[in-house]
């Protein structure tokens, strides 16, 4: 009976969330995407592995002068990704937003904005993004993966690959750590290479488009884009795999639909 229950609850939620699922778009790209799993859940499973990462790192202090710059710059972008929402009459996506800023100490050049608006940058990325201007740039490019449910999309793809579509709390109940796994590597929490590599590079491409809308209506020049994608092309010379390997399109090409996109992006900047 137990087992039948689930499967009733859990055919039921497929069927509700379905339903919703045309009516899920991508801000700008206009893009259907499918979205199974209730954001609601996703801020609160995130909140949970985010202060577990913030205890295994802990993050620079107040006074440092680099982590006063990320918590500066992400205010800046956190305040035009709002004002970009409430003009499109989208601001309900960030209704559990709880927005903060911190910088930790690593090597690794990333970066990363989990559900919820906690937004981590890595001191090994700021050699590359160099200025506020580069900052603002990959925090408005990770910030726009959280506003576009990208990891959502990521990990409804997962769910129904690994378990057939069940929902989130009984996938929690009987595979704990590797539910809680596929949601830390749909946010960029670590890597991972896999059926879905394909469909990431669409989201990188959605996320730099959306980052120099954000980072130009914060007052940054977007046209600072392209050149932190040639720092990091620099930097990774004879390191980055090949591009079907890869959940970035290759270095050419994004700096080439930067460069194209610029225009566009400045149409949104403050008069």
């Amino acid at each position: 009976m137990k087992k039948q229950n689930t499967l009733f609850r859990t055919v039921l939620w497929i069927v509700a969330v379905s339903l919703a699922v045309s009516c899920s778009r991508v801000p700008v790209t206009n893009r259907k995407q499918m979205n199974l799993v209730p954001e609601s859940e996703l801020v609160a499973m995130s909140l949970t592995s985010y202060q577990a990462f913030l205890k295994e790192n802990p993050p620079l202090p107040a006074s440092n002068v680099q982590a006063q710059l990320v918590k500066k710059t992400g205010a800046k972008i956190a305040e035009a990704v709002k004002e970009f929402l409430t003009r499109n009459k989208m601001q309900s996506r960030i209704n559990d937003y709880n927005w903060e800023f911190n910088l930790v100490e690593s090597k690794e050049l990333n970066a990363w904005c989990m559900p919820g608006g906690k937004v981590v940058v890595y001191t090994g990325l700021l050699p590359v993004t160099k200025d506020e201007a580069g900052l603002a740039f990959v925090m408005g490019h990770e910030i726009a993966h959280a506003v576009a449910r990208h990891g959502n999309e990521r990990m409804s793809q997962q769910l129904v690959a690994a378990t057939g579509g069940i929902a989130l709390d009984v996938a929690m109940s009987n595979q704990p750590a590797e539910t809680r796994g596929m949601m830390l590597a749909a946010y960029g929490v670590g890597s991972q290479v896999g059926i879905l590599l394909p469909f990431s590079r669409l989201h990188e491409s959605e996320a730099d488009k959306l980052g120099m809308i954000f980072m130009a209506m914060a007052g940054y020049d977007p046209s600072q884009a392209p050149l932190v994608w040639e720092r990091m092309m620099a930097q990774n010379t004879g390191k980055k795999p090949p591009e079907l390997l890869s959940t970035h399109p290759c270095d050419e090409k994004r700096i080439a639909d930067l460069r194209n996109y610029v225009n566009e992006a400045r149409k949104y900047a403050k008069k």
